[in-house]
């Protein structure tokens, strides 16, 4: 059940219009998690794509560390109501790990070390809206904010922005990840406001 009554704002006149409705400025940075910690040593940790046709794409954390990089700055919301603006990090962008990949598939189903899951469309993750991300603000990304890497797909809530990231299966038909079928909304616009299920 939303805390929030239906068509409130959050805001208060003058703050930064990058705020969508409903949502507060954080100083800091909260921590939220889905389970314990996963801690994944770096020479056993790997990222793979998963085709609906059955092919692995695999990389291991030195491969994935070579390529090249982004380092965008951008917004981030939580649907429990924070925002943090400008956040800065470096990542893969999603569009050179899937370079090589052939597919057919609309829906991908993120998986992370920890067995946490979440679902997207795959024109999400694509078109430069989406990193596998491995430092924030400079530093090596800690693993109580998704560390060694994380998924990055900052104009959706963020639980969509997979912590521990591991691999992404393609799927020809949506199947909802963790907190979709805990009763949160399937997509999670946060200009939507689509927090729940009935958002």
């Amino acid at each position: 059940m939303s805390t929030f009554t239906r068509g409130f704002r959050g805001r208060r006149r003058g703050e930064d219009d990058r705020l969508p409705p409903g949502q507060y400025l954080a100083e800091d940075f909260p921590v939220l998690s889905a389970g314990p910690t996963p801690h994944v040593p770096l020479d056993r940790w790997e990222f793979t794509i998963d085709t609906e046709a059955g092919q692995t794409h695999r990389w291991t954390w030195q491969e994935l560390t070579a390529l090249p990089y982004e380092e965008p700055a951008v917004d981030i919301h939580c649907v429990t109501s924070w925002s943090k603006l400008g956040t800065t990090w470096r990542g893969v962008s999603l569009d050179v790990l899937f370079e090589d990949v052939e597919t057919t598939a609309d829906y991908a189903l993120v998986h992370s070390y920890g067995g946490y899951t979440t679902n997207l469309p795959l024109d999400d993750l694509l078109d430069g809206k989406a990193w596998i991300a491995y430092r924030y603000e400079g530093e090596d990304l800690t693993p109580s904010h998704g560390g060694p890497a994380r998924l990055l797909v900052p104009h959706l809530y963020f639980w969509k922005s997979a912590k521990w990231v591991r691999g992404i299966r393609l799927l020809t038909e949506d199947w909802p990840g963790f907190w979709e079928t805990a009763g949160y909304h399937n997509y999670g616009d946060p200009w939507r406001e689509q927090r729940y299920a009935d958002d």
